[in-house]
């Protein structure tokens, strides 16, 4: 807030009788306020445009799902070029419900997942479906989808595009409705710049109530979502020091 004094000038007035000239201030101070009010324009605006920081994980997480689905894309378009023995997984058969009730044991389908560890299921889509609803939503960092063939579709395709890998299931969490494989991978991608994918994180199993199977498989990577995609883009230390001494 801001104040203002304003004066009136100095104005000269005669004495008729002495012949002397007086002068009178007319001294009339005037004050005036002005009051600034400071508002941030955001507020007053709902439709404005987000900040950098808001929009920088959007546009994080558009290029990570954008690096997602060509990478499904790029799985199915190398599964033409394989021989059809090798285009599907082996499938792992077990009877889950052995008291004919049609509800899976817990016990069971945990043995089973352990089991699916064993064979790297994540790479090479051999993994124990009677463990699994037939809709059971997969998600990631980069997305979900609902489908158990789709799901084993993608790993079998994701390991043809492995030159070596390696998986294992570090811890195994038992909750009420849920249990959580905690695990270590790493991979080297069959790219001409042979990028190394190295990471841990975990997955959280989701029981059905009713069927005792699978219906939820998210998986968590304990890595930045940005730093996964660097590793795919980023050369091999090997590819590198071969350049340098060509």
């Amino acid at each position: 807030m801001t104040t203002v004094l304003s004066f009136a000038s100095i104005t000269p007035n005669l004495n008729s009788h002495n012949h002397t000239l007086i002068f009178r201030q007319n001294y009339h101070p005037k004050i005036y306020r002005f009051r600034c009010n400071r508002e941030n324009p955001r507020s007053n605006s709902s439709s404005s445009s987000s900040s950098p920081e808001s929009s920088e994980p959007e546009a994080e997480n558009t290029l990570l799902k954008v690096a997602w689905y060509s990478s499904e894309l790029l799985g199915i378009a190398a599964s033409f070029f394989r021989s059809p023995s090798n285009v599907e997984a082996p499938e792992t058969v077990v009877e889950l419900s052995g008291d004919g009730s049609g509800v899976a044991d817990r016990s069971l389908v945990v043995e089973t997942i352990k089991d699916d560890f064993q064979r790297s299921y994540f790479v090479t889509g051999n993994l124990t479906l009677d463990a699994y609803e037939e809709d059971c939503e997969f998600a990631d960092p980069a997305g979900s989808f609902k489908g158990l063939r789709r799901f084993k579709r993608n790993c079998t395709n994701f390991g043809s595009l492995l030159e070596k890998s390696n998986m294992k299931l570090m811890k195994w969490e038992d909750f009420e409705d849920k249990g959580i494989g905690h695990w270590r991978f790493s991979c080297i991608l069959s790219f001409p710049w042979k990028p190394i994918l190295s990471a841990t994180g975990y997955t959280e199993y989701y029981f059905d109530a009713q069927s005792g199977k699978v219906c939820r498989h998210v998986e968590h990577w304990n890595v930045p979502k940005m730093t996964l995609l660097k590793q795919i883009l980023k050369p091999s230390r090997g590819l590198r020091r071969k350049r340098t001494d060509a």
